[in-house]
């Protein structure tokens, strides 16, 4: 618990200084490129290109500060947080999500973060291992208890010998998110058969 807690605040302390000491910075210094003047076409191509470039780099910083520490989450809760998370790995990568959350779970900020960073490396191991098209994602909450349900079409692996091999850094990371929350984690995969993930956080 004690490591998570300062893995999130180093998260935040990052993203805070993305945000506020780089990002101005570079849009200062794409200000100050733009203001050049040149009679020199090379020269002009060259600003421009180098205007593009830092754009792609304050776009990309934007991104890494938001995966370090979302602000809808902190701002507007966990539904809507997932809700651009889902869309947005979708955009980027030839994955379809289908996530369904019947209501809004009510969570300490805690509970919150948790569940999103079982939700980032879940779509990342999809994306990064499964080699899927397809994820469905579900979010209820029965008895008192939120239940969390992910299958992925991919080609699945042995889960056995993953954890005789004591391997799967990622799967470790989602068991760990779940004991810290007292909840408990399951996963029934094979080879060819995709993957399956469980998790039953008691509220």
């Amino acid at each position: 618990k004690a490591e998570i807690e300062t893995l999130e605040n180093e998260r935040r302390r990052i993203a805070s200084d993305l945000h506020d000491e780089i990002g101005p910075l570079l849009s200062a210094v794409k200000l100050q490129i733009n203001n050049l003047e040149t009679e020199l076409d090379d020269d002009r191509q060259l600003i421009v290109k180098s205007s593009q470039y830092l754009d792609s780099i304050i776009k990309r910083m934007r991104e890494i500060a938001a995966n370090l520490m979302p602000n809808t989450l902190l701002r507007k809760g966990l539904r809507r947080a997932l809700d651009e998370l889902v869309a947005s790995n979708s955009n980027l990568y030839n994955l379809e999500i289908r996530f369904t959350c019947e209501q809004e779970p009510k969570l300490d900020q805690n509970q919150e973060i948790n569940i999103y960073r079982i939700m980032q490396e879940i779509i990342h191991n999809t994306v990064k291992h499964a080699e899927a098209t397809c994820l469905i994602v579900r979010l209820t909450i029965e008895n008192n208890v939120l239940f969390l349900f992910t299958a992925d079409n991919g080609k699945g692996f042995d889960f056995n010998a993953k954890n005789r091999e004591n391997a799967g850094l990622g799967l470790r990371n989602l068991q760990s998110r779940a004991d810290i929350m007292g909840g408990e984690f399951s996963c029934r995969s094979e080879p060819g058969k995709g993957t399956m993930l469980t998790f039953e956080i008691p509220l």
